[in-house]
C-alpha cells in the first residue's frame, strides 16, 4: 500500500460483492465506504477533517502504531456521528475553539488513540452519543482532557489524560460517563469535575493526581460515585461538593493534600464507605451550611500534616462516623455553630495533639460506644447551647477526660476516663453538665474537679486512685449564689464515702478559655495543698486593652524603632489571619514564640509585657500575662528537679508570656553535667505541646543568644523570629530622662539636657552598662542631690523643689 493513500476492504453478504480499492484520500475513503468495511490507513500525515458517517472500521496499518497523523490546520480533526471503530491513529488539533475528536451520535468505539492537541477539548462527547473508549491519551494543555456534555454518555476504559490545561474529565448538562481504570494527572483546573442537574459520573479503580484544582469537583446538583480511586498531590482540595451536589467514595484513598482533603457546601451529601484519608493540611472533612452531610462508615482519617482539626462540622451541618478511626491529628472532631451535629458511633479517636472532641457555638455531638485515647483533652464542651451525649464511651490515656465550661451542658452517661494526667472531669466557668454512672480511675489529679459553683450534676458515679482526691469542688468566691454548686447523689470513691459541696468560700482557680483559631491548649494546673500565689485574682479584673491600646503604648516607648515595626509585622498577620479565618480561608501559620537579642535596659522586658497584651486582646492568648524567669527559677539541684520547675514555670505562664532572661545561662559553653540542658529539653517539648496556651520569649546578649540557638536542633526551630534591640543613644536617654523627670513632677532647669547629651555621650559603654536602665539610675542620682541640695535652704520655692541643674548629675561611673 502506498505512502498516503488509504485501502478499504468493501464486504458484503455475497462472496462477489467483496472487493479492495486504494483511495488517495480519507474523504474520498470514507465517501466510497458502506457500512462494515475497513479502512486501513497507510502511515502518513493527513490534514483533513474526517468526518465518519457509517458503521465502518477506520485504523492504521498493523504494527505501526502511531503512524497515521490526523492533522488538519482548523476545524475538528475527526468527527464521529456513526457506530464505527476507530483505532490506532495520532490526531492532533489546533483549533481553540474546537475539539480534537468529537463524537456526536452512535455507539462507535474509540481504540488505541493519541490525541496530542492544543484545542478546546481532547476528546468530546455529545447529545446521544455512547461510545467505547479504551486505552486512549490525552495531551492537551490548551483546554479540557476530556469533555462529556449534553446528556452524553459512554464508557472509557484505560484511558489517560497526560495534561490538560483546564479540568481533566468534564461533565456538564446531563452528561453520564463511566471511567474505568483511568488515570488523570497534570491538569491546570480540577482533576474530575461533573456540574449541573442530571449530570452524573461513575469512575472505578482510577487515579487523579498532580492537579492545579481539586482532584474531584461535584457541583450544581450533579451526582458522582468513585470506586476504589486514588486522588492525591493536588494544588487545591482534594475532593470538593457544593450546591446540592452527591457525592458516595467506596474504597476509596485520599491523600497528599495541602488543603482539604474533602470539603462539602451548600446542601451538598457525601457518603464514604471504607475510604481512607490522610497527609491532608486543612481539615480531613470539612462540612458547612444546613442541609449539608456527610456519612462515612468504617473510614480512617489520619496524619495530619496542619494544624486545623481532622473533621470540620459548623454553619449548620451534619457528619456521621460509624466505625471510623482517627488518629495522628492536631484535632480530632470540631463542632461548631447552632443548629451543626455530629453522630459518631462505635468509633476510635487517639494520637490527638490537642483535643479530641469540641462542641461550641451552640453545637451537638453525640459518641455511642467510642474509644478516646492519648488525647490532650478528650471531649471539650465550650459554651452556652453547646451540648450532647457521650454514651458508653472510653476515654483512656489523655491529659484530662472531659472539659465542660461557659454555660456548656452535655450528658455523659456510662462513660469511663481512665489513666487522665491532670483531671478526669474539669467543670468551670458556669459549666453544667450530667454525668450519669461514669467512673474516673488512676487520675494523677482528681477525679472530678468542679470550680466556679458550677451546677454539675453528679450520679452514681465512681471514682479509684486518683492521686489528689476523687472529688474537688471549689465555689467562686462570695459573689457566688448561694444555691449554686454541683447536685451529687450516690457517688463513691475508693478514698471515703459520698462526696459533698463544701460550704465555705474557697479560693478561685484558674479557669479554662479558648486558644486561638479553635486549637486547644492545656487544662489548668490542680490546686495545691500548700499555699501558692493566685494566678488570677479573686477581685474583679480591669478590662482588657484593645490591641490599638496597647500598640500605642508602645509606640509612646523611646527609641525602639525596629522592635516596633516587628511587633506590629506580627500583629497585623495576626490579625489578617483570624480576619481569614471566620472567611473560611486558611490562614498562614505564625510562629509567635520569639527571641529578643541585646544590651540588658534596651526594654525587652517591656515589649515583652505588652506584646502578650497585644496577644490577649487579639484573641490569641487567654490572659497574656507575663512570667518572668531565669536559669535560678529553672534548673534544680539534682536529676530530675530541673523538668519539674521548668514545667511549673510553664504553668505559671498558662495562657501568657513565659519571658526566660539570659537564657543562654540555660547552656554554659563548659556545661558538662550542668543540669541546664535538662531545662532546654523540657522547654523544647513544651513549647510543641502546648503551642497555643503560653508563648515563649528567651532574651539576652546577641552572640550568647546565637550560641544557645545553636545548643538543641530543637529549639531553633521552635522560634519564628529574632528581634534585635540596639542600644540607646545619648538622646534617645535624654529622653528617658525626660519621661522620668514628668512622670515625678520635676523639670529639667536650662543647661541641664545639654548637660545630660554630654554625660550620656561620655558614660563607658562596658559590661556594667545598662542603656535604660541607666537613665533611670541617673535621674535617681539626681532626685538625690537635688534632695540634698534643696534642703540645706531656709526656704523654698516651687521652681527650687522641681528644678533638677546640671550640678545635680553624678560623677561619671
Amino acid at each position: 500500500m502506498a505512502q498516503g493513500t488509504v485501502q478499504v476492504t468493501h464486504t458484503g453478504t455475497s462472496r462477489w460483492r467483496r472487493r479492495t480499492g486504494e483511495y488517495a484520500s480519507l474523504a474520498a475513503a470514507l465517501e466510497a465506504a458502506a457500512d462494515g468495511d475497513v479502512l486501513t490507513v497507510a502511515p502518513g500525515t493527513y490534514r483533513e477533517n474526517l468526518v465518519v458517517q457509517r458503521a465502518v472500521t477506520l485504523r492504521g496499518p498493523e504494527g505501526a502504531r502511531g503512524s497515521v497523523r490526523i492533522a488538519p490546520v482548523d476545524g475538528v480533526p475527526l468527527t464521529v456521528r456513526a457506530s464505527a471503530v476507530v483505532q490506532d491513529l495520532h490526531v492532533e488539533g489546533q483549533d481553540g475553539a474546537a475539539p480534537a475528536v468529537l463524537v456526536e451520535e452512535g455507539t462507535p468505539e474509540l481504540l488505541d488513540l493519541r490525541v496530542v492537541t492544543r484545542s478546546a477539548s481532547g476528546i468530546e462527547v455529545r447529545g446521544s452519543a455512547r461510545p467505547t473508549v479504551r486505552r486512549c491519551t490525552v495531551d492537551n494543555p490548551a483546554g479540557v482532557g476530556i469533555a462529556v456534555l449534553d446528556g452524553g454518555g459512554g464508557v472509557f476504559e484505560e484511558c489517560e489524560v497526560v495534561s490538560a490545561g483546564q479540568a481533566g474529565v468534564a461533565v456538564r448538562s446531563g452528561a453520564h460517563p463511566r471511567l474505568e481504570r483511568c488515570r488523570i494527572h497534570h491538569a491546570a483546573g480540577s482533576g474530575l469535575t461533573a456540574t449541573g442537574d442530571g449530570s452524573a459520573l461513575e469512575a472505578v479503580g482510577c487515579e487523579v493526581y498532580e492537579v492545579r484544582g481539586s482532584g474531584v469537583q461535584i457541583t450544581g446538583r450533579a451526582t458522582a460515585h468513585l470506586t476504589d480511586c486514588d486522588v492525591h498531590r493536588t494544588t487545591a482540595d482534594g475532593v470538593t461538593l457544593d450546591t446540592d451536589a452527591v457525592l458516595t467514595l467506596a474504597d476509596c484513598r485520599i491523600h497528599d493534600i495541602p488543603e482539604n482533603a474533602v470539603d462539602l457546601r451548600s446542601r451538598s451529601v457525601l457518603t464514604l464507605t471504607r475510604t481512607s484519608v490522610r497527609q491532608f493540611g486543612r481539615n480531613g472533612l470539612s462540612v458547612w451550611d444546613p442541609g449539608t452531610r456527610v456519612d462515612a462508615n468504617q473510614c480512617e482519617i489520619f496524619d495530619s500534616t496542619g494544624d486545623y482539626p481532622a473533621v470540620w462540622v459548623s454553619d449548620g451541618a451534619t457528619a456521621v462516623l460509624d466505625s471510623c478511626r482517627v488518629h495522628d491529628v492536631p484535632d480530632a472532631l470540631f463542632v461548631l455553630d447552632r443548629g451543626s451535629r455530629a453522630d459518631v458511633v462505635d468509633s476510635d479517636l487517639s494520637q490527638v495533639r490537642n483535643t479530641a472532641v469540641s462542641v461550641s457555638d451552640g453545637a451537638t455531638a453525640q459518641l455511642d460506644d467510642c474509644r478516646i485515647r492519648d488525647a490532650a483533652t478528650g471531649a471539650w464542651f465550650r459554651d452556652h447551647g453547646s451540648g450532647g451525649t457521650l454514651n458508653n464511651c472510653t476515654l483512656d490515656g489523655n491529659r484530662t477526660g472531659v472539659i465542660v465550661t461557659k454555660g456548656a451542658d452535655p450528658t455523659i452517661e456510662r462513660c469511663t476516663v481512665d489513666s487522665p494526667t491532670e483531671a478526669g472531669v474539669y467543670v468551670s466557668a458556669g459549666g453544667r453538665g450530667s454525668f450519669v454512672n461514669c467512673r474516673v480511675t488512676g487520675s494523677a489529679g482528681y477525679g472530678f474537679h468542679v470550680i466556679d459553683g458550677c451546677r454539675t450534676t453528679l450520679r452514681r458515679c465512681r471514682t479509684e486512685r486518683c492521686a489528689r482526691g476523687g472529688y474537688e469542688f471549689a465555689d467562686g468566691g462570695p459573689d457566688t449564689a448561694h444555691d449554686s454548686g454541683p447536685l451529687v447523689e450516690d457517688c463513691t470513691s475508693d478514698e471515703s464515702g459520698a462526696p459533698t459541696p463544701p460550704t465555705p468560700p474557697q479560693p478561685v482557680v484558674q479557669t479554662v478559655g479558648q486558644s486561638p483559631g479553635g486549637l486547644l491548649g492545656s487544662i489548668p494546673g490542680q490546686r495545691s495543698t500548700e499555699q501558692e500565689p493566685l494566678i488570677a485574682g479573686i477581685g474583679p479584673q480591669e478590662p482588657a486593652r484593645t490591641s490599638k491600646a496597647v500598640l500605642g503604648e508602645l509606640d509612646a516607648l523611646v527609641g525602639l524603632d525596629s522592635v516596633k515595626r516587628e511587633v506590629r509585622a506580627l500583629t497585623d498577620m495576626i490579625e489578617v489571619g483570624r480576619r481569614r479565618q471566620r472567611a473560611g480561608l486558611k490562614a498562614a501559620s505564625v510562629k509567635r514564640h520569639l527571641v529578643f537579642t541585646g544590651s540588658p535596659g534596651t526594654g525587652k522586658t517591656t515589649v515583652a509585657r505588652l506584646y502578650g497584651e497585644i496577644l490577649a486582646s487579639l484573641g490569641v492568648l487567654e490572659k497574656g500575662h507575663l512570667v518572668e524567669v531565669s536559669r535560678v527559677d529553672l534548673v534544680g539541684e539534682h536529676i530530675g528537679s530541673t523538668a519539674i520547675r521548668t514545667q511549673e514555670a510553664f504553668q505559671r505562664a498558662h495562657g501568657g508570656v513565659l519571658f526566660i532572661d539570659e537564657a543562654y545561662a540555660l547552656s554554659p559553653e563548659d556545661a558538662g553535667r550542668d543540669f541546664g540542658k535538662e531545662a532546654i529539653d523540657t522547654l523544647v517539648k513544651l513549647m510543641e505541646d502546648q503551642r497555643d496556651s503560653v508563648v515563649v520569649i528567651v532574651a539576652g546578649y546577641t552572640a550568647e543568644m546565637e550560641r544557645f540557638l545553636s545548643v538543641n536542633p530543637g529549639v531553633a526551630s521552635r522560634f519564628s523570629r529574632t528581634i534585635t534591640f540596639g542600644d540607646y543613644g545619648p538622646e534617645e536617654l535624654l529622653r528617658i530622662v525626660e519621661q522620668q523627670a514628668d512622670e515625678h513632677e520635676y523639670r529639667l532647669a536650662p543647661g541641664a539636657a545639654e548637660a545630660l547629651t554630654k554625660y550620656f555621650t561620655a558614660i563607658p559603654k562596658g559590661p556594667a552598662f545598662g542603656n535604660g536602665r541607666t537613665a533611670r539610675q541617673t535621674f535617681e542620682a539626681m532626685v538625690e542631690r537635688h534632695a540634698s541640695r534643696v534642703a540645706q535652704l531656709a526656704e523654698t520655692s516651687k521652681d527650687d523643689l522641681t528644678l533638677l541643674y546640671a550640678e545635680d548629675l553624678p560623677e561619671l561611673p
